[in-house]
């Protein structure tokens, strides 16, 4: 069972995943990147281009997901050297220094409050993200058009590329679909008629919407909704 809340650390969200039977979990792209923990160990989850489906029986998971662009300032690592991967969090940081917060998170006595605990510390310790690349995110899911936002912004085509690189793990233009399959998704659980979604989360058509779905999810709408 998935479950979710709002964390301390601002934008951020706590979550727990405990197997409840077979099935497999699909992590869809959204843009962000999380601090994981997973029958004991500490990992970080890179910013997805596609589904990923992990290997292996089921486990339990808990985690904090970063909001959009701030991992990196708290990780100290450019997102795009971690798109697609999942890696140990001993590769990222000194192993003593890992070995002392892997204790500490299995001791808590929710693995997911120990990982919050984590980040907030790290995130005291470290400058801010920068406020621009959050102006970049609402941007990009409003729909604004790639070089429009660039220029909103004071940002050169070339320039906002490279930040979204090292903010986001890829350039805007991949940013911003996957930030509509996002509100796509959002909308067509709430029962919106997907002639609807298409329109209202910024695709040509309904077919472009079947496409890009399948494209980022690897599974076509109606299955990911469960119908």
């Amino acid at each position: 069972m998935y479950e979710e809340r709002a964390s301390r650390l601002a934008g951020a969200v706590v979550w727990t995943n405990t197997p409840s039977g077979p099935g497999t979990t699909r992590v869809l792209p959204d843009g962000c990147m999380d601090l994981l923990w997973n029958e004991g160990r500490l990992l970080v989850a890179g910013p997805d281009t596609q589904a990923y489906v992990p290997g292996g029986a089921p486990a339990h998971w808990a985690g904090i997901r970063f909001y959009p662009g701030t991992a990196p300032t708290y990780l100290g690592v450019p997102a795009h050297e971690l798109r697609d991967r999942r890696v140990d969090l001993a590769d990222l940081w000194p192993a003593a220094r890992v070995r002392r917060l892997t204790a500490r998170v299995n001791a808590a006595d929710d693995p997911a409050l120990g990982l919050e605990r984590v980040a907030l510390e790290r995130a005291a310790d470290s400058d801010p993200p920068d406020p621009l690349l959050r102006g970049i995110v609402a941007a990009l899911d409003a729909g604004r058009p790639v070089a429009a936002t660039a220029d909103a912004l004071g940002l050169g085509a070339r320039r906002l590329h490279r930040r979204s690189l090292t903010a986001f793990g890829y350039g805007p233009k991949t940013l911003a679909r996957v930030l509509r399959l996002q509100r796509a998704l959002a909308l067509a659980r709430d029962a919106v008629a997907l002639a609807e979604v298409a329109a209202r989360a910024g695709y040509a058509d309904q077919a472009h919407l079947a496409r890009d779905v399948r494209a980022l999810a690897g599974l076509p709408l109606g299955r990911l909704l469960g119908h």
